[in-house]
């Protein structure tokens, strides 16, 4: 039958394995509680064991830069207590054995309630082993030009160009609808492709006011950024409550389901972009480079296993064992939608196509009518800035010289110019919440001015 599909929404999450979120969901190649597996510790090789966690709050992020993933993934999958030890030295035992730690499905009720009513796809791996700037450009665009780092902190961006095409540019060449849902600042905004679309950037609280609206008025393909900063930060990174995040994707999927015409053409893919240095005992499979962008890295192979649900009425309950990645996705989308050119990797992915519509002749009636939202209370005060938070405040302080450039040409006074470049500078300065704040007031007048501007060719970093 054709596929029935209107409207693809994708919500990513940070830094879980599959192990960690989803490892008892019945069906999968999981965990096995009978036969805990181990990791050695570091300096002394005590096996650190597979155990039940119910931690909200992982104090201490785990490392996941390229030279940790390959460390982490080697013996196979025998160095990621080592590689956090290493990191962490002073550490106590229970923090160590965090990094071994699986969630029940009590726990998690949100994501085990849609994994187990839905697809869920066990061999999903990340696009590279690496972090979380690199693993969201595959998401966005085939390819991180074969960068595998992220900006190193503040005062040190190690700010690349990603002038790559995105496949939103292939959604606008194809005259297709689409939309950016974010909580605060959404990274996509990086790749600078994306610098001619501000209007299709939108604050989360528009995606539940379209998700309530006509269906055909809502967008064909939708990416949801969770809020990164401050204390309700639910993308899942550490220290941030990992039930906050159960919150955002119980809302986004009531929302959904509460529109009846809409959540019968919709299919919401739940994604993580990469592991976060937690436990998962599944080696990375081999994987094809998306361009010839290889000096950092061969990428030809895939990173950590990472949980990925497909949510729709028109999807069977089940499992899917096939070996996919994030350019899954946009395999997905670039054959539904006859799309342009995204690379190699996504020519050659594979696509979870076959399972939409298969064994059904109309949308299921016996979904979830909703999923249970937690109540989660605010985080505390962050002391620290997390690997993400801190690229994130870095670049945009580069988007100052952006905001000077087109405050200049749209004939704002220079004074009042450089007088917000100056309490945005102060405010950054006054502790670590007022970074993140900073950070999206830079965000919000950037695109604020992008779209009094229009859609001139962006310059780049």
């Amino acid at each position: 039958m054709p596929d029935p599909i209107e409207h693809v929404i994708v919500l990513m999450f940070e830094n879980c394995s599959f192990d960690r979120m989803l490892g008892l969901l019945p069906g999968v190649e999981g965990v096995d509680p009978k036969r805990a597996l181990t990791n050695p510790d570091f300096p002394i090789p005590t096996p650190v064991a597979q155990a039940v966690t119910t931690e909200r709050n992982m104090p201490l992020d785990p490392e996941h830069d390229l030279d940790d993933c390959l460390r982490q993934i080697s013996g196979p999958c025998q160095g990621f207590v080592a590689d956090f030890s290493q990191h962490y030295p002073k550490s106590t035992a229970a923090q160590r054995a965090e990094i071994m730690g699986y969630y029940q499905p009590e726990f998690l009720s949100a994501l085990y309630t849609l994994a187990s009513s839905f697809l869920t796809c066990d061999h999903w791996h990340s696009s590279l082993p690496g972090p979380t700037w690199p693993n969201r450009f595959f998401v966005h665009s085939g390819t991180s030009l074969g960068h595998t780092t992220m900006p190193d902190g503040i005062f040190h961006p190690d700010i690349h160009v990603y002038n790559q095409p995105t496949v939103y540019q292939r959604l606008s060449e194809a005259g297709k609808s689409w939309s950016i849902y974010y909580g605060d600042f959404p990274q996509s905004i990086v790749l600078t492709e994306q610098w001619r679309y501000p209007s299709h950037y939108h604050r989360m609280q528009q995606f539940y006011t379209d998700a309530s609206g006509s269906e055909a008025a809502f967008p064909q393909y939708s990416f949801i950024e969770p809020t990164y900063f401050g204390p309700l930060q639910d993308d899942q990174h550490p220290p941030s409550d990992v039930k906050r995040g159960e919150l955002l994707l119980a809302n986004v999927y009531n929302a959904l389901a509460a529109n009846r015409e809409l959540w019968e053409r919709s299919l919401l893919v739940v994604l993580y972009d990469e592991h976060g240095g937690f436990f998962d005992h599944v080696p990375p499979a081999a994987a094809v480079p998306p361009d010839g962008n290889t000096k950092e890295f061969s990428f030809a192979e895939y990173g950590v296993r990472v949980p990925a649900v497909l949510i729709s009425p028109w999807l069977k309950a089940g499992v899917a064992h096939e070996v996919f990645d994030h350019t899954s996705l946009l395999k997905y989308v670039s054959d539904k939608w006859g799309l342009g050119s995204l690379g190699e990797r996504v020519a050659a992915a594979k696509s979870f196509a076959p399972y939409i519509g298969t064994g059904l002749s109309a949308p299921r009636s016996d979904t979830p009518n909703s999923v249970a939202a937690p109540i989660v209370p605010p985080d505390p005060v962050a002391t620290s800035l997390n690997a993400n938070q801190s690229a994130i405040v870095g670049y945009s302080q580069f988007l100052e010289t952006e905001i000077q450039r087109m405050s200049v040409n749209a004939g704002i006074p220079a004074a009042d110019v450089f007088k917000s470049i100056s309490e945005r500078l102060l405010d950054s300065m006054q502790g670590i919440a007022q970074h993140g704040e900073a950070a999206v007031t830079r965000l919000e007048t950037f695109l604020r001015l992008r779209k009094a501007a229009g859609t001139p060719t962006p310059t780049t970093p």
